[in-house]
């Protein structure tokens, strides 16, 4: 009886010490994948330059530039005519969103059309309910994630962007698709 209780113990070690391999570095070959998020679908606001409705992130068959944000981070609300500036320039060649985590209970979508308002947003701008792509790309704000039009990540940053940053990126990754 105890010999099979060491081996059940030994076999659970070894699959645990697997999974962990298998979190921390991937299945073999992966190395040389892209890095991609699946796509998720989040709720727009009505607010100025938004309506109320979905999106998909990142959208389907287009560059998509993310702004994870919250209304409570002074950097993001600092960030914001970069960004306005960020999205006057390209607006109109890629996907251009604002996220917010918070949710309506936390800021409801009054406040938060009137917060985008006072900081002069005029582009999309919605709701991670699931806080699926802010525990994905980090843990505070603001993060920039630029995506290609396969989805796949091209720039990833957290902290303040200026809007030549931000172009320059955006621009890079529109200049490779039309290669």
């Amino acid at each position: 009886m105890r010999r099979r209780d060491v081996l059940a113990g030994v076999a659970s070690a070894g699959t645990l010490a697997g999974a962990g391999a298998l979190a921390v570095y991937g299945l073999p070959g992966d190395e040389d994948e892209e890095p991609r998020h699946d796509p998720v679908t989040i709720d727009t606001v009505e607010a100025a330059g938004s309506s109320d409705g979905t999106q998909q992130i990142p959208a389907e068959g287009s560059v998509t530039f993310v702004d994870l944000f919250a209304t409570t981070c002074g950097i993001c609300k600092e960030q914001m005519p970069a960004l306005g500036e960020a999205y006057d320039r390209v607006g109109d060649d890629v996907t251009f969103v604002s996220i917010t985590n918070e949710n309506e209970d936390q800021v409801p979508d009054a406040e938060l059309a009137d917060w985008w308002d006072e900081y002069d947003g005029h582009w999309p701008v919605g709701r991670d309910a699931t806080s699926d792509l802010i525990v994905h790309y980090g843990s505070g704000t603001p993060i920039g994630v630029l995506f290609d039009s396969d989805g796949v990540v091209r720039w990833e940053e957290s902290g303040r962007k200026e809007s030549d940053e931000i172009v320059s990126r955006i621009e890079d990754v529109l200049e490779s698709e039309s290669e």
